[in-house]
């Protein structure tokens, strides 16, 4: 089945928010306590994007689950954070669970 659209601007996305996140932060705060752990969160948005592109339907639930995750810690800056968080997984949530993203992960990956 060929790719929808919707998971190849995701995957692209997710891909993209990452490598920024990475580069970002390794330029900002290279020294920064928490520099592993923020990489390494922005390195499981990257994995999402580039599986997502690859069809393997765990990469849904990863990228779903990555952002449920900032969905929690947006909670903690602000209102409005929070707010476009939830926004935000409710629409990839919306374009990966249902068809035809669904039925692309579904369909097993292509190679």
């Amino acid at each position: 089945m060929k790719r929808p659209l919707a998971v190849t601007i995701l995957g692209w996305l997710f891909l993209f928010a990452g490598a920024a996140g990475v580069v970002y932060h390794a330029s900002e705060r290279p020294l920064d306590r928490w520099f592993v752990v923020i990489s390494s969160i922005r390195v499981i948005a990257i994995v999402g994007g580039v599986f997502l592109l690859k069809g393997r339907n765990w990469a849904r639930w990863l990228v779903l689950g990555w952002v449920g995750f900032h969905v929690g810690v947006s909670a903690f800056h602000s209102v409005g954070e929070a707010i476009a968080h939830l926004v935000l997984i409710l629409v990839v949530g919306y374009l990966l669970l249902t068809p035809p993203g669904s039925k692309y992960f579904e369909a097993g990956s292509p190679g």
